[in-house]
């Protein structure tokens, strides 16, 4: 009895096995030098991220074999201290010689050259009211004696000074000597004392609001931080409607244009006047809107370059002699030629007020051109006494004014003497005075005829 006999199996023979599938061999790698057996394994071959490098494969530091290198615990000086003080460190001793010459790390310390100055020099360009000799030599030495470390001079100085004073008082005596000693002020003017004025204004002020900034509560940093972001927002509000009436500017400068265009008046029945005032107001919206066209390219300008190019722009249409007066106006104002304030609000009401005398000018231009050519037709009137003054009227309406006397007399005598033979008719006699000749002429009726 067996256990396929308790267990109530049959008692055939086995299955004969079918043949496996032949799995391909892995290609079996070599583990690399210098890496671990566990550490390939987790890494199942693939290439690490950074390579391995051999020891072995390093090369090494050629030492010399009669070389013995060993480390002892010596004494060295400091060249950089006066008290020949004596400190013990490690020292590479190389075949039983210790290294000789400074210390390696003197070369690092760094003195001020404090520049000094003798008796004759101070009472010649040194001296000061609120300081005396003595507070002054007491400086220096302290100065040279500490590096110029302002605060610990402060703090050793015997009289009650600020930082900021003692700076001042040492840097301008600093760079009157040196002045005083070049052969001309030229050859120091690149020199550090020089060239970089010590402000002792400027340095109160900056500390101050240090000291402010230092001083102030997590709350009040809260509440800069919200009044700087709202600011943010505003700035960027206020760029977009600047983008905004920008656009609508030029829209409407385009819309004006056309405007201006179509309601022209034609060259045969516009006056010179008129064409004389409304070209200027043309040109000038022109320019505005070429000026306005550039400044959007830019994007990021000052404003009083903008200022510049929009006065360019509005006085480019006028001459010299033009420019030159609206400058004067504006001085007998008593207005800035250039804003000290160039605010937007400034800026926009500086143009304006530039656009309006430019326009008060040919106004008064055109003004004086209309009282010479009365004049004019006035002496011409006394010149010819025979010309009715409602035909030469009639005249003057009807054709442009010719600045010819002689032409002008001639030609009026010539029509006014054939219209006054065409009214006498045969027979009839030429008046005998010149009043007689003024007077209007009766109408004709049929029966006369």
């Amino acid at each position: 009895m067996d256990a396929k006999d308790i267990l109530g199996l049959p008692k055939n023979s086995l299955p004969i096995p079918q043949d496996k599938k032949s799995r391909p061999q892995k290609d079996s790698q070599r583990k690399p030098d210098g890496i671990s057996r566990e550490v390939y394994a987790l890494t199942g071959g693939v290439a690490p991220l950074m390579p391995s490098i051999d020891v072995n494969q390093l090369k090494k530091r050629h030492q010399p074999d009669n070389e013995k290198i060993t480390w002892e615990w010596l004494s060295f000086t400091n060249s950089a201290r006066k008290d020949n003080l004596q400190l013990y460190h490690w020292v590479r001793v190389v075949n039983g010689t210790p290294p000789t010459g400074d210390y390696s790390f003197a070369k690092y310390n760094k003195t001020v050259d404090v520049i000094k100055y003798t008796d004759e020099e101070y009472e010649k360009h040194l001296k000061d009211p609120a300081w005396t000799k003595e507070e002054t030599d007491q400086l220096f030495d302290l100065c040279e004696r500490f590096d110029l470390r302002f605060v610990v001079i402060a703090d050793r100085f015997p009289s009650p000074r600020s930082v900021e004073e003692l700076k001042n008082r040492y840097y301008s005596v600093s760079k009157k000597i040196l002045i005083a000693r070049a052969p001309s002020p030229a050859d120091v003017s690149g020199h550090p004392l020089v060239k970089e004025q010590y402000n002792i204004s400027h340095e109160v002020e900056r500390k101050r609001a240090l000291s402010l900034v230092l001083s102030q509560t997590k709350q009040q940093e809260r509440k800069d931080s919200e009044v700087l972001s709202e600011a943010k927002k505003i700035t960027e509000s206020r760029m977009a409607a600047k983008a905004a009436r920008d656009a609508e500017l030029a829209a409407t400068l385009n819309t004006t244009q056309e405007g201006v265009d179509k309601t022209t008046v034609p060259v045969d029945t516009a006056s010179p006047s008129d064409m004389q005032v409304a070209a200027p107001l043309t040109s000038i919206a022109d320019n505005a809107a070429a000026a306005a066209a550039s400044l959007r390219t830019l994007r990021v300008y000052l404003r009083t370059y903008a200022l510049d190019q929009m006065v360019q722009a509005a006085s480019s249409s006028a001459g010299l002699r033009t420019i030159k007066r609206v400058e004067q106006f504006l001085q007998e104002l008593k207005v800035n030629l250039k804003p000290k304030v160039p605010t937007k609000a400034v800026c926009a009401e500086h143009l304006e007020l530039r656009k309006e005398i430019l326009t008060l000018l040919n106004l008064q231009k055109l003004l004086q051109n209309k009282e010479e050519g009365s004049s004019y037709r006035e002496s011409s009137y006394t010149d010819t006494p025979d010309t009715p003054k409602h035909l030469q009227r009639g005249m003057d309406q009807d054709r442009t004014f010719v600045p010819d006397s002689v032409s002008f007399g001639a030609i009026s005598a010539d029509r006014v003497g054939k219209r006054d033979q065409k009214r006498k008719g045969p027979g009839r006699e030429a008046p005998s005075s010149p009043a007689q000749s003024n007077k209007r002429p009766r109408k004709l009726k049929a029966t006369d005829s």
